[in-house]
């Protein structure tokens, strides 16, 4: 079974997923990595050069275009958006949102302009927040409440809430 992570930017996914993975003796892929890979660009630089709809057809593509199993994957934020690749993901796995309040994202995501984050022209954070939380919520098959949580206290509600056992 795979275990899929999702929420916004800076929400932990990356680093949880490793960890989880890790504790689980899974594979672990960062979907944002294997983009870069794809392009030969950072996030921020295929944003730059080709915009946000081009990143977004890129995204989706690497979404539908994993195949792996007994793997957690630490997807982008805007992941979400694409829900052909969301079904698809729980049809081998559990989609999971790590939620962190808006005062936790904008305390932790000091680099905004190099991350690689799809804003839309005058968006701002608070505007991503409020128009993807409620997507993450209602795709997700468990939702872990991560504020004020460490890491090894996220892995170990994940692997808690999807029956998972530690290796």
């Amino acid at each position: 079974m795979n275990i899929v992570l999702v929420g916004m930017p800076a929400c932990g996914k990356s680093t949880v997923g490793v960890v989880l993975a890790k504790t689980m003796n899974k594979g672990f892929v960062d979907t944002d990595i294997t983009i870069q890979q794809r392009e030969g660009h950072t996030l921020q630089e295929i944003i730059n050069l080709h915009g946000n709809d081009y990143f977004h057809q890129v995204e989706e593509r690497v979404l539908l275009d994993f195949d792996g199993e007994d793997c957690v994957v630490a997807t982008g934020g805007s992941a979400i958006y694409f829900a052909g690749a969301i079904e698809k993901f729980k049809e081998k796995g559990k989609v999971v949102y790590i939620c962190v309040s808006l005062e936790t994202i904008l305390q932790r995501l000091n680099n905004i302009k190099t991350r690689g984050v799809t804003l839309g022209k005058g968006q701002t954070i608070a505007d991503l927040y409020e128009e993807r939380t409620p997507l993450y919520a209602s795709r997700a098959d468990i939702i872990i409440d991560a504020d004020g949580l460490s890491v090894e206290e996220i892995v170990e509600e994940i692997i808690r809430k999807t029956g998972g056992e530690k290796n």
